[in-house]
């Protein structure tokens, strides 16, 4: 964990599979992820070290499926038999209380790292064991039987911040190659990864088809619907912006995008969703 903390930087918190792979401590290999499997345990050690994620693109599975709880905390499946040994280590993390890493596939190869993270309840009939972000969620956890709907919100707010929120930047930065979609920016800091249908909405899923990068002033504008993205794809700047008068900003970063096409993602898969696009358009037009 002091390693990824020295390894981290604001523009590129992510890791690639071959440098955990190929991790070393006190001058001999040691990975900090299994090369098969999800779970990694190391031999000699009585807990599981971490547990991965794999990437997976929009389409090949629902976002997250099964990772949330009512409760609010989230989920980490068994690796097949619940008798395996890499299960027996998620247990025993949890009956220790030992912290350990997830990593959670942004791209493919290239992951997001969680820590600390916390084993707060194993549930065998569901082959899955419950997961803690932070000690908030991992004192919640303690009366799980007993919150009051109140403490779910919490705490389901605090999965989607901790780890969906993160995940779903990355994922959307990343597919549209850390360029704003509007002005092609390319400062990495600068750029936000904006939903379509906003996550509130039960529609607004954290998909990368439901999300566009965008650079700050473009999100915002966006958000308060100063702009809009037509069904097909060009920017709408509203009509009183395009008549008012002002600095440089307002004319070259708001209004010359008036008609702009949207730089997309190469692959299909990652671009953004029709349905979701017009839904979202016609919401800019009521407020417009």
């Amino acid at each position: 964990m002091a390693w990824l903390d020295r390894r981290y930087s604001p523009d590129n918190p992510v890791v690639h599979r071959q440098e955990l792979l190929d991790f070393k401590f006190e001058g001999r290999r040691f990975p900090l992820i299994d090369n098969q499997l999800g779970i990694r345990k190391p031999a000699g050690l009585t807990a599981a070290l971490s547990i991965l994620t794999t990437y997976t693109s929009d389409g090949q599975r629902a976002p997250y499926e099964d990772a949330l709880g009512s409760d609010g905390f989230l989920r980490y499946k068994y690796q097949g038999n619940p008798e395996h040994y890499t299960n027996r280590g998620l247990r025993e993390a949890h009956t220790l209380r030992v912290p350990l890493i997830w990593f959670f596939g942004v791209q493919q190869g290239m992951y997001l790292p969680f820590y600390p993270v916390w084993i707060i309840a194993d549930e065998p009939q569901h082959s899955q064991v419950a997961i803690g972000l932070d000690e908030a969620q991992v004192t919640l956890a303690q009366n799980a039987e007993s919150l009051s709907p109140l403490e779910r919100r919490y705490s389901e707010r605090v999965s989607k911040q901790r780890l969906h929120q993160p995940v779903f930047r990355q994922r959307v930065i990343r597919a549209y190659n850390s360029s704003c979609a509007v002005c092609c920016l390319r400062h990495v800091s600068l750029l936000d990864a904006a939903h379509i249908v906003p996550d509130r909405d039960e529609r607004g899923v954290p998909a990368v088809s439901n999300g566009l990068a965008l650079c700050k002033i473009h999100h915002s504008a966006y958000d308060e619907n100063i702009l809009g993205v037509r069904p097909n794809l060009t920017v709408h700047v509203r009509s009183d912006i395009l008549q008012e008068v002002d600095g440089p900003m307002l004319k070259h970063g708001l209004q010359e995008m008036d008609g702009v096409t949207l730089t997309l993602p190469k692959r299909r898969v990652d671009r953004p969703n029709r349905e979701a696009i017009e839904q979202r358009y016609e919401l800019f037009r009521a407020v417009g």
